[in-house]
């Protein structure tokens, strides 16, 4: 039990430190494609990638297992990124990208409300208000930045929302007791079939022969197969392992990746307020973290 534990923190660490540099990608490939392409390409990579992986069918679903790997798919792939894009063309990537950060303050609440075991705590709110101040001063260099644009920031708010939706959802499908990367690949397929409606709706018009360049194609295997595929999968692993609370709080640490990354990557500097936002952030993070750590060996030895 200690080990797997151990094995969950260490598949959410790697997770987070994967997607917090997928900015990169994004940025490159949306020189050459629109955001509906960049989102609906990765997760076909995605879909192949895991289907090469492990081409076994999926078999014996029931029609209510069925809906809720279909909810996870519209929650936590469809919805989820389409919200987080559409709200970057109505307010700033800063703006969203705090917004989004506070996705485990809404995932605990809803827990909290669907009485699915995780209960609110003190520490989790001092440490949900270090974390946000923390990714807030790595955002906002400058309180000139800050700018309020109520439907963009609406459409981010509602974006963290679906990501506790399919964090919920996703402790329901694990109890299903299905291979993860085999729920994870029907999880992509439904996302999938959720975008298609979108595809006719939002810019879509890919330029095919863009995909031979090499900057092109190496970003999108990455976001498609490394950060979709691989952590997709290993993030649902977790999720099966630590729970909801556990694993959702160390999406604090995104921003904290992120920051790093374009230090480093892209050579942009860092202040000595994202520096400070960092440690803040980690620090909320790691009391976030602490309560709940004491409070599920508690349960468990309560259990024995």
């Amino acid at each position: 039990m200690k080990y797997n534990r151990l094995l969950g923190h260490l598949l959410c660490i790697a997770s987070v430190l994967i997607w917090g540099t997928t900015f990169i990608s994004t940025k490159v490939l949306l020189q050459g494609f629109s955001p509906v392409e960049i989102l609906f390409f990765r997760f076909l990579l995605g879909l192949a990638a895991l289907t090469s992986a492990c081409p076994k069918r999926m078999t014996g679903t029931t029609p209510r297992q069925e809906f809720f790997m279909a909810l996870a798919g519209l929650s936590g792939v469809t919805l989820y990124y389409l919200f987080e894009n559409i709200s970057l063309t109505y307010t700033t990537a800063s703006n969203v990208g705090i917004i989004v950060s506070a996705a485990p303050f809404f995932t605990v609440l809803l827990s909290h409300l669907l009485r699915q075991g995780d209960r609110l705590t003190l520490s989790f709110f001092v440490g949900f208000l270090f974390a946000i101040a923390g990714i807030g001063l790595i955002t906002f260099t400058d309180i000139s930045q800050l700018h309020l644009n109520p439907f963009g920031d609406f459409l981010a708010i509602t974006a963290a929302m679906l990501w506790a939706v399919y964090s919920i959802v996703m402790k329901r499908v694990n109890g299903f007791g299905f291979s993860v990367l085999l729920v994870t690949r029907r999880i992509f397929l439904y996302g999938l079939f959720f975008m298609i409606p979108m595809l006719f709706i939002l810019p879509f018009s890919p330029d095919f022969p863009k995909l031979a360049d090499p900057l092109y194609l190496g970003n999108f295997l990455y976001l498609g197969i490394v950060a979709c595929a691989v952590c997709f999968a290993i993030w649902n692993y977790a999720l099966k392992i630590l729970g909801t609370m556990a694993t959702s709080i160390y999406i604090y640490a995104i921003p904290v990746v992120t920051i790093i990354a374009s230090s480093l990557l892209l050579r942009e500097s860092m202040t000595a307020a994202a520096l400070f936002g960092s440690l803040l952030t980690i620090a909320g993070l790691i009391l976030s973290e602490e309560k709940n750590f004491h409070w599920t060996r508690r349960n468990h030895h309560d259990s024995i």
